[in-house]
């Protein structure tokens, strides 16, 4: 349940938050062509999702508190604390986030593209030029 110290509400606000972050990079990479733009604005998503498990040790000798946290997060506090392990598993889960959000961009650009290529890619042969339409212009 979302009580006010729970941990699903902190995921949960944790995601919102970062939708709302690639949200705002990938508006703010509007002046990238759609492929580089899905691609990294995809693999910031996974930077951001992908999860590693952490190990930290509590106050009482040989106790240890394990959870799951956003890898970027376990791979800093790898870095203050100088623990390698911890480092390393986060950086890992980490790359694999920023590889399979980036590959997702890609399936996703190329799931999308245009008609045209698509009957120029099955036909090797040029397509004629599609009809021009008038363009629009937007009206606030």
């Amino acid at each position: 349940m979302l009580f006010a110290d729970s941990m699903s509400l902190l995921w949960l606000t944790y995601y919102g938050v970062s939708l709302l972050v690639l949200v705002t990079v990938y508006f703010a990479l509007a002046l990238l062509s759609r492929l580089p733009r899905f691609v990294l604005s995809w693999g910031i998503a996974g930077a951001m999702w992908a999860p590693a498990r952490f190990r930290l040790p509590l106050v009482e000798e040989g106790e240890f508190y394990t959870g799951w946290a956003p890898s970027a997060m376990v791979a800093a506090v790898g870095v203050m604390e100088n623990n390698a392990s911890a480092l390393r598993a986060g950086l890992m889960w980490l790359l694999l986030g920023v590889v399979l959000g980036a590959l997702i961009g890609g399936v996703l650009w190329w799931w999308r593209r245009p008609a045209a290529r698509m009957d120029e890619d099955k036909d090797n042969q040029a397509v004629s030029e599609p009809q021009a339409t008038p363009r629009r212009e937007p009206v606030l």
